[in-house]
């Protein structure tokens, strides 16, 4: 029953210590290189609209990441095509730096109830929060917060991003994606699809909506 889950905190044990990608990022040479980065992600990384992240306090190392796999094709951000072509790695770096040092805004949970595969409606905020800080035993998904810690602010030296204050929307779709297949870039360990696999279309909604008011 619990084999995934000792797979997955297996695999993050993994991924803590072979990251390869460390991010040495100038945040004063970044915010020029950012400009193009604004009209959807805000000049200081805070998104204003729901399809686009935030990027403010992400994670330097997570942030540097995404930068690299998106311009080497690993992540497919259709918004993005052709944007970081011309960019060195030292730009990508200094880009994740001045992000990082900004001071994300929070978008706040929202009470609302869900219908979990029962067929019955449920608090979300509740179901969140028990996905959030204890996973569901009973079909092997691990808690959120052993990679992403219990206040949702994530793990940069390891590389896992903040959550906190992202907007719902946002995770929701990503958590989707990692469930479908549609974004690989979580590594060999593919912890991101181990987790979302077995996450029903409630628990998902509803930890996302839960961890954008964790503060």
């Amino acid at each position: 029953m619990y084999k995934t889950v000792k797979q997955v905190f297996m695999a993050a044990f993994l991924v803590v210590s072979a990251q390869a990608a460390v991010a040495e990022g100038n945040p004063e040479a970044g915010k020029a290189k950012t400009l193009v980065c604004a009209a959807c992600h805000g000049t200081d990384g805070n998104s204003p609209a729901p399809n686009f992240p935030k990027l403010a306090g992400l994670g330097e190392k997570y942030l540097y990441k995404q930068l690299a796999d998106i311009k080497e094709g690993r992540r497919n951000v259709l918004e993005m095509t052709g944007m970081l072509t011309n960019m060195s790695d030292q730009d990508l770096k200094d880009i994740a730096a001045y992000f990082n040092s900004q001071t994300i805004q929070l978008s706040g949970a929202k009470p609302l109830n869900v219908l979990t595969n029962s067929g019955e409606e449920v608090d979300a905020l509740a179901l969140g929060q028990k996905i959030f800080r204890a996973g569901n035993k009973e079909t092997s998904v691990a808690a959120c917060m052993g990679c992403h810690s219990p206040t949702g602010k994530g793990n940069d030296p390891a590389g896992f991003p903040r959550l906190s204050g992202q907007h719902p929307e946002y995770i929701e779709k990503q958590l989707r994606a990692f469930r479908a297949g549609e974004r690989t870039n979580d590594g060999e360990t593919a912890i991101m699809r181990q987790v979302a696999a077995n996450l029903s279309d409630a628990e998902l909604k509803a930890v996302a909506n839960f961890v954008a008011g964790l503060n």
